[in-house]
């Protein structure tokens, strides 16, 4: 098998970073925090649980919308975060008649084999359980869907498949979509399947990697019990065989979409990014935030992506109030897709603070 130049490149620095990380069998304790920051580390516990087909419950948190309820929205965390990461704006849709239901994904936070990757198609199928479930409970209520970097690409697999089920809309955070090229992923693919229960941490990586630019916010995500902070390699390949798929389903995507980057995310690369906005579906929306990271709701500016996803939920055909889907032209314009951006497999170790 022939593997490409840009393959080759990336095979060398996958082989890298594997051999600078630190491998272990066990998974590290949660960190305990100074008394100062004894908050960060707070457990809070579900406020529901959904009993799927399997058998299996996972555990959410649930903000109720205030007053009369406009919509529901099941929000789906990044990879190796939790249910917690809502905890910032959901409030804020709440305020606004929106109940949040963010639940722990299969293998994270809570949820059952914790650590362990359940495996991308399972992980659908957990989110159309759910959302049948609330469906079920709200029948006369729009559910919408969102979902943060992992949670977004798991989104993208559901509503590009030939049974999507029928929502309100979806809206992707810097979804994790990134195809590696050919053959970048053969040296990870040996050592899962040789060790596929070793941990890694990432922690001897000699880059600093921002992805927020609230200390708070990553204070509270590197504190917070729920944070898985090493990783299985069969949970790394799996989350690379999934930003694979996630980039080639794009096109099918049904439904009422909007999708948000942010110019500064160093986790998902702009070249990615920028291949995948040229194939979605026509009519979707784009929103680039300028100066946004890619956890876009928990930066100082968040409160801006939350002000542009209310708007597309409740005034579908109005400009962003960010000035996103003009930045987002002005961007696609400059043919960012065919620029050579620093390659780095940052995304793998998303939700992941040092």
């Amino acid at each position: 098998m022939r593997v490409s130049k840009h393959g080759r490149y990336c095979c060398a620095l996958l082989v890298v970073f594997l051999s600078m990380t630190g491998c272990s069998m066990k998974l590290p304790d949660p960190p305990k925090p100074p008394p100062r920051f004894a908050a960060a580390a707070r457990l809070v516990p579900p406020d529901r649980m959904f009993t799927l087909s399997d058998g299996a419950a996972l555990p959410a948190r649930v903000w109720q919308a205030q007053g009369q309820p406009r919509g529901i929205l099941l929000a789906l965390h990044g990879f190796n975060d939790s249910r917690d990461a809502w905890e910032q704006p959901a409030p804020f849709f709440a305020g606004q008649g929106i109940t949040v239901v963010a639940p722990d994904q299969r293998g994270f936070g809570e949820a059952p084999n914790r650590g362990e990757w359940a495996g991308s198609d399972r992980m659908v199928q957990d989110v159309r359980e759910e959302i049948a479930i609330l469906q079920q409970e709200n029948p006369q209520i729009p559910l919408y869907l969102t979902g943060e970097s992992m949670g977004g690409a798991i989104l993208m697999l559901l509503m590009s498949g030939t049974d999507a089920p029928s929502v309100a809309g979806t809206l992707l955070l810097a979804p994790a979509v990134w195809n590696l090229g050919l053959g970048a992923d053969i040296p990870l693919d040996v050592l899962a399947t040789l060790f596929p229960h070793h941990w890694v941490t990432g922690q001897e990586l000699p880059v600093h990697v921002v992805a927020s630019d609230n200390p708070a916010a990553l204070l509270r995500l590197y504190f917070d019990p729920l944070t898985l902070r090493a990783t299985q390699l069969e949970a790394l390949r799996g989350l690379v065989s999934l930003m694979k798929q996630a980039a080639t389903a794009a096109p099918q995507m049904k439904g009422q979409l909007l999708c948000v980057y942010g110019d500064k995310d160093q986790l998902v690369p702009s070249k990615a990014m920028a291949k995948v906005w040229e194939i979605l579906p026509k009519g979707t929306r784009l929103d680039l935030i300028s100066g946004g990271h890619h956890l876009l709701l928990r930066d100082k500016n968040g409160k801006q992506v939350m002000q542009d996803m209310l708007t597309w939920i409740t005034q579908p055909d109005s400009f962003l109030p960010s000035g996103g889907d003009v930045a987002a032209s002005a961007w696609q314009a400059q043919n960012p897709a065919k620029t050579e951006g620093k390659w780095f497999p940052a995304s793998w170790l998303d939700g992941l603070a040092r």
